[in-house]
């Protein structure tokens, strides 16, 4: 940790909303010890994207910085599900579901953080071991009125809308966490405010001091609306190929380049900054601007060799308007062939990961999003003899190709 306070505290600000508080977060810097970085993960979807990896990238900046992150894999509190943001009570997941998809994520996390400084815990061996005695001792440290400011919770109870008492006992479960890590600093995206927030007070409650919060922003989805979520299908994986990631980033509306280029690349912020005034002052091509964004995020997930083929494979594509000439072989799964012989559209581009799920799938096809072999397909309920589509090239969006070859495993 040889860099100096305010430098590594300028490092640290860059992207985030907010911290909570700066002077806490100096003063345990200057004692030159390795703070103890907390950041809890929910693991009920399969795939990291763009918009996990702002706060991952963030917890990877205090490991660079000499610092431990500890991740907290919150197979416990899932079986809860975070009430966050939610109008109505989540499916309680059960526990094998919740390690499924903890194996799926664990090597994704370590494409970002360091290994050798991740200390890796899981929070049903504290909360899972708890007497309903621990219980109450826990749920004394917090009063009904503290937990009804949090805004959603109360606009449920405004609209008579259900609140389980499980989700009440949530924000304890995850400030908790920090109690039993004793952290120093916890992460999270802003809609976790009241969550770390809790983290502080049990921890004065508990005798320890309280963890600095920092809270970095939501990042938007591909729609231009909504954050990204693996449940909107609006999200970029970090896992997916450098020419889907490629493509997928050069859909994104002109004005989230500065978002994106601050949160998901290391592009210094001047330099972000001059290049937002160029294209808006019309001194330089939006589109340029967007293909650096995407070169930039492609090489930091698989290389810069991918990222400067996976430019050139876009501007082959759709400035000269050719089509891919090594689209992916991809076969028709078997399975999906019905009794008379036709495959479900939809199915197929599930099935394939050019979706995350049939009514992902459905949706494109509505919106016009899907061709086999340039020709457009709007009926989400289109199926075809699986003859006719063996050969074809398919293309889902803009920038998500496949040639369709015969399936594999008939039985037929």
């Amino acid at each position: 940790m040889s860099m100096e306070i305010d430098q590594q505290i300028a490092r640290l600000r860059r992207g985030t909303e907010e911290i909570i508080t700066e002077e806490e977060l100096r003063a345990k810097l200057e004692r030159g010890k390795p703070l103890r970085v907390k950041l809890g993960i929910d693991p009920t979807a399969p795939d990291v994207h763009l918009g996990w990896a702002v706060v991952l990238r963030k917890l990877r900046q205090f490991q660079d910085l000499g610092h431990i992150a500890c991740l907290i894999v919150g197979d416990f509190t899932a079986m809860i599900g975070d009430p966050t943001g939610k109008s109505k009570t989540r499916r309680q997941l059960p526990r094998e579901e919740v390690m499924s998809y903890v194996e799926r994520l664990k090597p994704q996390l370590f494409r970002i953080l360091d290994p050798e400084r991740t200390e890796v815990y899981y929070n049903a061996d504290w909360l899972g071991k708890m007497t309903f005695a621990d219980v109450i001792q826990l749920a004394s440290k917090y009063t009904v009125a503290r937990i009804l400011e949090r805004e959603d919770f109360a606009n449920r109870l405004a609209n008579n809308l259900p609140l389980g008492v499980h989700e009440i006992l949530y924000p304890l479960c995850q400030g908790y966490d920090s109690v039993a890590i004793r952290a120093d600093v916890e992460l999270g995206g802003s809609d976790q405010r009241f969550n770390n927030l809790v983290g502080r007070d049990l921890q004065r409650e508990y005798g320890q001091e309280p963890q600095v919060v920092m809270l970095m922003p939501l990042l938007i989805g591909l729609d231009g609306k909504e954050k990204m979520s693996q449940s909107l299908g609006n999200y970029i994986g970090i896992s997916e190929p450098p020419d889907q990631m490629f493509g997928k980033v050069m859909s994104l509306p002109d004005e989230l380049m500065t978002h994106y280029f601050i949160l998901c690349t290391d592009v210094p912020e001047e330099e972000v900054y001059a290049l937002e005034r160029d294209w808006k002052a019309g001194r330089i091509n939006p589109r340029d601007v967007k293909r650096r964004l995407a070169r930039e995020i492609v090489a930091l997930y698989h290389s810069a060799e991918a990222a400067q083929q996976a430019d050139e494979q876009f501007m082959r594509i759709f400035s000269q308007r050719q089509l891919p000439t090594d689209a992916p072989e991809v076969p028709i799964p078997a399975s999906l062939i019905k009794e008379d012989g036709t495959v479900w559209l939809a199915g197929l581009i599930a099935a394939i990961g050019f979706a995350s799920s049939n009514s992902e799938a459905r949706r494109l096809i509505q919106g016009g999003g899907v061709e086999l072999d340039g020709v457009r397909i709007s009926d989400p309920t289109y199926s075809v003899p699986v003859e006719h589509l063996t050969g074809k090239l398919l293309r889902v969006g803009k920038h998500r190709f496949a040639k369709l070859a015969p399936p594999q495993g008939a039985d037929r």
